[in-house]
């Protein structure tokens, strides 16, 4: 076929799969596009209103279904815009096309409309080069096809993650005779089985130990490795806890799940956790969010505990924990050689020693709930931050998808709301950037049309995103937006008094006068928008409204008034934050936690 730059690449993104591409157009990209109107690469395109959310749409999509969805800017600040979104992709192991144009072959380094070139010719790659797998930059025209399948290789191939492919100018308009390559062929086949010795050797720890936990993290989802991970732990008594992106390995209500571990995990699954004496890791990279800093006994302790590592990537292994047995391969392999080795007469002997650990995890999670219940049941107006979430629970389906903006939203929705499915809970993990829940809450629905989406966002996190309101309703997208108002950055300001006593520019004030709070109308905003969109400040109002906005199949969202003063989530773990030198008294508590830590 004779084709365009930009027709080889809309034509690729289609025979490989894309269902969507997401972006803002600009004159540098804009004959690219073009090729998405011809006959043969026609894929729907979302018009975003910032750059940064096209990317976050594409994360989302990806989270939600397991498949790739594509993002395209034009140059310039267009396409600087996306570094944020590309950041969380690249820390979250996201697949995530991108796509941009880039300065025309005979004007690089010339200083074209905005081109970055003191330090190199045309120098945006580079950047990208930090926060994604591998960026490409075509040279010629003919060279598209070839780039296009190495790049969907790279994305999609070990450890996943977004990829880069600037396209100039002037090599989206020429024309060439290419054959676009079948995906399929340039792939490779199945997945990275374990070494079987590896495998004995973990069955042989599992089967030792007293008190063994199986801490799920966002890579048991990506391989869609629950079934066999519940599996194993039925079969040897395990217990299960989470990292933010593990959270939905096991069904919550499962007996044998103790919830989320960190600084802001559930007190059953951080002491549950602690106190094993062989932990398994499944694609769990131990961020020191979900390992409490490191600090023994928060939320690990390795040693005296034993530590098997599951991961796709040897850059993990050993990395912050000595590791008794670590196994570089996919995590729902391993788990079914692991199955495999153990028998039922191993399975029940070991069964036969765990009455007493059952019980420990029976009472943990029955202590849990009674100091989770006061805050999800509450009554109080404004809400704490765990009311609107049992409520929504309360009428949300079990396999609805609930997205998690960052901060106190971020801890409570990973604490108070049960999920029973994988991919059912997205959030922004690693990277935890404000303003990722909403476009990210446009691709989920986009991938699952049939579930209902729900993001939940404080309104600080909400107003970075605000403008995907017309998005949504452009789009027809029905998504539920529940903005917890709590008028500020309640997370950063209880972190600022919690280690300085005192705080700054975390609340939204007025200025003059005697400093009253601040807040947008949001749910008149978002009726200006031509959303759905309803204000609950009374308790007996929630779960109607909630079910009234789900039921409504159109884009829709519901502020409840959060009270700034109400707790958050609960702190049950640890977080390595030194306070200033002339802060003594919490300088010597940050001391005594750091002498602890066992990640060195």
């Amino acid at each position: 076929m004779r084709l365009t730059g930009g027709q080889i690449v809309a034509r690729a993104l289609k025979e490989y799969g894309v269902d969507y591409v997401a972006g803002v157009p600009g004159h540098g990209i804009w004959s690219l596009f073009d090729a998405f109107l011809a006959e043969g690469s026609q894929i729907p395109f979302i018009q975003v209103m910032h750059e940064q959310s096209a990317v976050h749409m594409a994360d989302g999509y990806f989270r939600a279904s397991g498949k790739p969805m594509a993002c395209s800017t034009s140059i310039g600040p267009g396409a600087t815009n996306t570094i944020i979104g590309l950041a969380t992709c690249y820390t979250d192991s996201i697949p995530a096309f991108y796509v941009s144009g880039g300065p025309a072959t005979h004007m690089k380094g010339h200083g074209v409309m905005q081109e970055l070139e003191r330090q190199q010719e045309n120098a945006f790659p580079r950047i990208t080069e930090q926060v994604t797998k591998r960026a490409y930059k075509a040279g010629r025209v003919d060279e598209l096809p070839f780039i296009m399948h190495r790049a969907f290789n790279t994305m999609l191939s070990g450890r996943p993650g977004p990829v880069h492919v600037e396209v100039p100018m002037d090599i989206q308009t020429e024309a060439a005779d290419v054959t676009i390559h079948p995906l399929a062929k340039r792939m490779a086949v199945g997945v990275a089985y374990p070494d079987p010795v590896a495998v004995e050797r973990a069955a042989a720890l599992l089967l030792s130990a007293e008190r063994p936990v199986i801490l799920a993290g966002g890579g048991a989802i990506s391989a869609n490795a629950s079934l066999a991970l519940t599996a194993l732990a039925e079969k040897i008594g395990a217990a299960v806890s989470t990292t933010w992106n593990g959270k939905g390995a096991i069904s919550e209500d499962h007996p044998l799940s103790i919830g989320a571990i960190g600084q802001t995990g559930t007190s059953c699954g951080n002491k549950i956790t602690a106190s094993a004496d062989v932990v398994m890791s499944v694609g769990c990279r131990f961020t020191d969010w979900s390992a409490s800093s490191y600090r023994k006994g928060a939320s690990i302790s390795i040693p005296p505990g034993k530590l098997i590592h599951i991961d796709l990537d040897h850059h993990e292994i050993g990395k912050n924990y000595a590791t008794e047995v670590g196994i570089v391969a996919d995590a729902r392999a391993t788990l079914e050689a692991i199955l495999a080795a153990i028998s039922d007469q191993q399975a029940a002997k070991a069964m036969n020693r765990r009455e007493r650990y059952l019980g420990d995890i029976h009472a943990a999670k029955v202590e849990w709930e009674e100091m989770l219940a006061p805050r999800r049941d509450s009554h109080e107006s404004p809400f704490t931050s765990q009311r609107p979430l049992g409520a929504l629970r309360n009428v949300m389906a079990r396999d609805g998808i609930i997205l998690a903006g960052s901060g106190n939203t971020q801890g409570a929705v990973k604490q108070t709301f049960p999920v029973y499915e994988p991919r059912t809970h997205l959030t922004s993990g690693s990277f935890s950037p404000m303003g990722w829940a909403v476009p990210a809450a446009l691709g989920a629905k986009l991938a699952m049309p049939d579930r209902q989406v729900v993001a939940v966002v404080g309104d600080g996190d909400f107003m970075m995103s605000l403008p995907e309101m017309g998005t949504a309703v452009m789009n027809d997208i029905p998504a539920v937006f529940l903005v917890q108002n709590n008028r500020g950055y309640m997370s950063i300001r209880g972190g600022q008094r919690k280690f300085m006593g005192r705080h700054v520019a975390s609340e939204f004030n007025h200025h003059k006068g005697n400093g009253e709070p601040y807040t947008a109308n949001i749910s008149e905003v978002a009726k200006n928008f031509g959303m759905q969109a309803w204000k609950v400040e009374e308790s007996d109002q929630l779960e109607k409204t909630l079910r009234a906005a789900l039921d409504c199949g159109a884009p829709a969202l519901v502020e409840v008034t959060t009270s700034r003063d109400a707790a958050g989530p609960f702190v049950t773990g640890w977080w390595d934050f030194p306070s200033p030198e002339y802060y003594g008294k919490e300088q010597e508590a940050y001391a005594e936690g750091r002498a602890l830590e066992q990640h060195m």
